[in-house]
């Protein structure tokens, strides 16, 4: 068995997981607590990923991401950069893809927490950020590592969106979902298995260990 898809999985997974908490932090705080109109475009244009087959969603990202078309075209002249098979493509791609990912369980998070607490916040002269730094994220720590690891669970499974974007070039963006499907086309069962039991037994670890925690810091919270 190659590791290398393995470790360039885990790679795509942690580079797309820290860029989505960047983002969904302060985008699952607008969602939660922000009145503004067309909120149902916006939440349903962030859910899509949802619903959508993983080809569909790739398919227009390879169109978007082709030189042919013009943002490909613009990203290529402005930096140089080509998204399609590329590993930058595919980190762009598993941004969008997993998006709802990290904002959902996050934004649910924020929304769980009593009114007082903000309300505290504010009376005590504390601004709208220094409320949302100090106070409401510390108090939703399980909720930011549930989104986190679901988030990097999600981008170490994904199959469709990656082999419309990346293909299957080795160092480059056969991830192991890739490398499994090859592996299955060629009947080499066992080789596909060795990949597969790595995947399972290392989210298995992961996820164990996220609940374990979480369930400790609800115990933690939770008034005796």
């Amino acid at each position: 068995m190659n590791p290398e898809p393995l470790w360039l999985t885990f790679k795509l997974a942690t580079i797309t997981s820290v860029i989505l908490l960047v983002l969904a932090l302060p985008l699952a705080y607008w969602l939660a607590f922000g009145k503004f109109k067309g909120r149902g475009i916006i939440e349903s244009l962030i859910g899509m990923p949802l619903v959508l087959p993983p080809s569909v969603i790739g398919f227009y990202l390879l169109l978007a991401f082709s030189p042919s078309y013009w943002f490909g075209a613009w990203i290529e002249s402005l930096f140089g950069l080509r998204l399609v098979f590329s590993f930058s493509g595919l980190v762009i791609a598993s941004v969008l893809y997993s998006l709802p990912f990290m904002v959902y369980p996050i934004r649910a998070g924020l929304q769980s927490l009593p009114a007082s607490l903000r309300e505290a916040s504010y009376t005590l002269g504390k601004n709208e950020w220094e409320t949302f730094f100090k106070v409401l994220l510390p108090n939703c720590k399980p909720a930011i590592l549930t989104a986190f690891v679901i988030t990097f669970a999600h981008t170490v499974g994904e199959f469709g969106v990656v082999l419309m974007i990346g293909g299957n070039i080795p160092g480059v963006t056969k991830v192991a979902s890739v490398a499994i499907y090859n592996e299955v086309e060629a009947l080499n069962y066992g080789a596909a298995n060795d990949y597969a039991m790595v995947l399972f037994a290392i989210t298995f670890v992961i996820l164990l260990l996220v609940y374990s925690v979480n369930n400790r810091l609800l115990r933690v919270r939770q008034p005796s």
